[in-house]
């Protein structure tokens, strides 16, 4: 619920607050994300609608142990001609004294703090007319940066689904299927946990995510002709268009007509999706040796930070798979849900 607060008066000193850093933020939402809480103070409606396009209405994950909250807040940056044309360039990477950052130009930009828990996003009137970008390149990176530090999360490039609370991590190459290969998972009844971004715990075992979006090719509508109302729901979603030039459909998956993971899952399988046809099971295991392997070559910034051994523990207790091409997604499907049988 919004909580207005007093806004700083308009005849207030500006040389006192040079940077409108005292400006007020009357727009708050508190959400319980990615295994703890999440404090949003938005300085307008505006900037508050980007944040409810990402979190509102999805299952309230915890994470035993994880108190104090995270504070994002969200400001709007000078609207000024910026100096790029078309869409938004990709951010820029920025670090030091203690902060993470990325940054497209200087009215739009993601600080994070994670000594202190908290995020600064600022965003211009420009920048909120890609929202997309704005959502997934700057207030993502944000919580994403965040809930990883403040409770000790590893991230995963990876989807996750699951059922009966196991989850299965699902990875594979850009174009091997695997938003389709999800999206009739849950017509079988698996539980959506994430699309491209996991974050997993080695203590647990347990892993969260945020279960908002899948995106889709318009090739993968042909493969819903069984499910008219679902194939309706995607051609009336909206277009979105990815930094590789690719356009996908972005289908939103709450309000209650898919089911999404209610909880962390505790990882039990890792599957790779591969486009290799099947010249017999669809699913094939692989060893321990092979497993790593393959999650080492495919994680590449998660195996880099300090936490990576531990998680490795966690690993050999998994089971690890490739699954190969049927005819129609709905055999690759029904060979995942088999995993939770």
């Amino acid at each position: 619920m919004n909580r207005p607060t007093e806004p700083i008066s308009p005849d207030a000193d500006q040389h006192t607050d040079p940077f409108g850093e005292r400006a007020a933020l009357p727009w708050r939402r508190s959400v319980q994300l990615l295994g703890q809480r999440f404090d949003f103070h938005a300085q307008t409606e505006a900037l508050m609608a980007l944040v409810d396009a990402a979190y509102a209405q999805l299952p309230a994950h915890a994470l035993p142990g994880v108190a104090a909250p995270c504070r994002v807040e969200l400001r709007l940056g000078d609207d000024v001609a910026p100096t790029w044309s078309g869409e938004p360039p990709e951010p820029r990477m920025l670090g030091g004294a203690g902060f993470l950052g990325a940054a497209v130009d200087a009215a739009n930009l993601a600080l994070i703090s994670p000594a202190e828990r908290r995020a600064l996003v600022t965003l211009s009137n420009g920048m909120l007319r890609h929202a997309y970008h704005a959502r997934y390149e700057l207030l993502e990176f944000a919580v994403f940066t965040l809930a990883a530090r403040a409770a000790d999360l590893m991230p995963l490039h990876a989807g996750c689904v699951g059922r009966r609370g196991v989850g299965a991590l699902l990875l594979g190459e850009s174009g091997a299927g695997k938003s389709t290969l999800t999206l009739h998972g849950l017509l079988r009844g698996l539980d959506f946990l994430s699309e491209d971004a996991a974050f997993a715990r080695a203590a647990d075992g347990l892993v969260t995510g945020v279960a908002n979006y899948l995106h889709l090719r318009a090739d993968a509508l042909r493969f819903l002709a069984a499910h008219p109302a679902v194939e309706q729901r995607v051609r009336a979603s909206p277009s979105i268009r990815r930094r590789s030039g690719v356009e996908k459909f972005e289908l939103d998956l709450r309000g209650g007509w898919a089911p999404l993971a209610p909880a962390p899952l505790r990882l039990a399988h890792v599957v790779f999706a591969s486009p290799r046809a099947a010249d017999g099971e669809l699913l094939v295991p692989l060893d321990a040796d092979a497993l790593r392997m393959r999650l080492v070559a495919t994680q590449s910034y998660a195996a880099g930070l300090a936490g990576w051994p531990a998680f490795e523990v966690t690993m050999a207790g998994l089971h690890g798979w490739e699954l190969r091409r049927g005819t129609h997604p709905r055999e690759a499907a029904a060979a995942l849900a088999g995993l939770f049988e």
